[in-house]
């Protein structure tokens, strides 16, 4: 008899985005993302005292969690709140933390 799976899909999702935003640098990407509608990656690093290799790994980071968006616009890449994602994950953890 196979065990039965006590984690759920969306234990999992919340685990997921939980985890992109686990370090100071993508809370500080995600705060500035939802107070303005885009941002370029080079303005980004400008501001940030971090290597362009580590920030664009958070932003990786980010992306993969479905937060922000990122559309290339040679040669830069321009990044965006995915604000159905972000709506998804404040319900989420306001639920979680009985807000």
């Amino acid at each position: 008899m196979a065990k039965q799976e006590i984690i759920t899909a969306e234990q999992k999702k919340i685990a997921r985005i939980a985890r992109a935003m686990g370090h100071p640098v993508r809370i500080y990407v995600l705060q500035l993302l939802s107070k303005q509608s885009c941002c370029y990656s080079g303005d980004l690093s400008e501001s940030l005292p971090i290597a362009k290799s580590t920030l664009s790994q958070h932003l990786k980071e980010l992306k993969s969690a479905g937060l922000i968006q990122g559309e290339t616009e040679p040669p830069k890449v321009k990044y965006c709140l995915n604000r159905e994602n972000w709506e998804l994950a404040k319900n989420i953890f306001g639920n979680l933390l009985g807000d």
